[in-house]
């Protein structure tokens, strides 16, 4: 079984906002192997994503994502692992290559799971899959009484845990900040799990981020995600060792891998002191690259967290590299995505009568998508070079 075909549907919002919101457009992507249909997604710019696929070599370590891809072998698991390596090597210098590999990656493996009747997670060594707890992701109000309103509707809607970024937090006073975790908490109640993510808003200043701790102790803050750069690892120590976390009430640090493979991640665990490893399959390489960062922290005594804002399609790939970790057991849910995120599947993960999510027992990763709701929002691309036409938009 070899691939055959790698198709790409860049699907958008009629109106996309300037805010921190990742469900606004996608990359969905189909790929074809000995008749059976695989989907995946890319999280990346959608036009970057395409053309890192069909660009022109521009010398041996700069090749196509295309040229790396078409005809290989997928047999078995140890064929799609060969494939991201291959990758790395032949697209060295095309910088969104990995984002554009991972949401074939996915995909592969969806085809793999239908091939062999099986679940990704199966086919990832795991014999059953754990329930997951799914906090309630969503972006900070303009003002405290909207962070109270959001934080509010999600615990009235059965989640015992929500986590709230970007928007103002860290753009303006520190008693602003306060305001905001506060109210946070009051809308989450005293028993809800609160998390916050600073959306890298401080950089490398760890004195900045530093004065927001006792705040976040104040609110019983389980963790502080991403105040930094994600290469700011010596940032990511020094905040680690100000915020005491020998303390019960002191916050870890929470570190996404932004697409620089396991080498960031295992950066982020070993060097930058960081309690949670968020990982996203659709920027790192997949699901296979996830599972070997969920195995590293995992063994590390650091908790494997998926890194998801955008579609369910995403969100039950990202799920299977830690499927099997009965003890990492928290994840990331798309509370309010816009409609394009929610359309373009059947199938939702929605949580059961216990507030959890499960992963689907489905052959591969047991998600359906929707072509009709795919074509509402599917934008039509055409990339052409020296006077011939690169990429078209496929059919769906």
């Amino acid at each position: 079984m070899s691939i055959e075909a790698v198709d790409f549907f860049y699907l958008s919002m009629p109106r996309v906002e300037d805010i921190g919101d990742g469900s606004q457009d996608a990359l969905v992507v189909r790929v074809t192997a000995d008749g059976v249909e695989g989907w995946g997604e890319c999280e990346a710019s959608p036009l970057v994503s395409i053309a890192a696929f069909v660009t022109p070599m521009s010398h041996g370590a700069c090749k196509p994502v295309r040229d790396v891809v078409l005809g290989k072998p997928i047999e078995s698991a140890a064929g799609i692992a060969a494939i991201p390596a291959a990758v790395e090597m032949e697209c060295m210098d095309l910088l969104q290559a990995a984002h554009t590999f991972s949401g074939i990656e996915m995909a592969l493996w969806d085809v793999l799971g239908k091939k062999r009747n099986a679940p990704v997670y199966e086919l990832l060594g795991y014999r059953k899959a754990y329930p997951k707890l799914p906090y309630a992701s969503q972006l900070f109000g303009d003002t405290p009484e909207e962070t109270l309103a959001g934080c509010r509707k999600a615990r009235e809607s059965g989640y015992r845990a929500v986590k709230c970024g970007w928007g103002p937090f860290g753009r303006g006073t520190l008693e602003q900040d306060r305001d905001h975790l506060h109210a946070a908490r009051e809308g989450i109640g005293s028993e809800g799990t609160l998390l916050i993510d600073a959306g890298q808003i401080f950089r490398e200043d760890v004195h900045a981020a530093a004065k927001r701790i006792a705040h976040l102790e104040e609110v019983n803050t389980v963790w502080f995600e991403e105040p930094f750069l994600g290469g700011a690892y010596g940032a990511y120590a020094a905040l680690a060792a100000k915020s005491g976390r020998s303390r019960p009430s002191a916050p870890a640090s929470a570190a996404v891998e932004l697409g620089k493979g396991n080498v960031n991640a295992v950066q982020l665990i070993d060097y930058g002191g960081v309690g949670f490893i968020q990982i996203d399959c659709g920027r790192i390489g997949g699901i296979g690259p996830a599972k070997r960062a969920a195995d590293y922290a995992a063994g590390r005594g650091v908790t494997y967290v998926n890194h998801t804002f955008t579609s369910h399609l995403a969100l039950c790939a990202s799920l299977q590299p830690y499927a099997g970790l009965e003890a990492h057991r928290i994840c990331e849910y798309p509370f309010a995505p816009k409609s394009v995120a929610w359309d373009m599947s059947e199938t939702h993960l929605v949580p059961d009568a216990n507030g959890e999510v499960n992963v689907p027992g489905a052959p591969g990763l047991g998600i359906t998508m929707s072509a009709a709701g795919m074509k509402k929002y599917l934008v039509d691309v055409e990339i052409s070079a020296h006077g011939r036409s690169l990429y078209r938009s496929p059919k769906l």
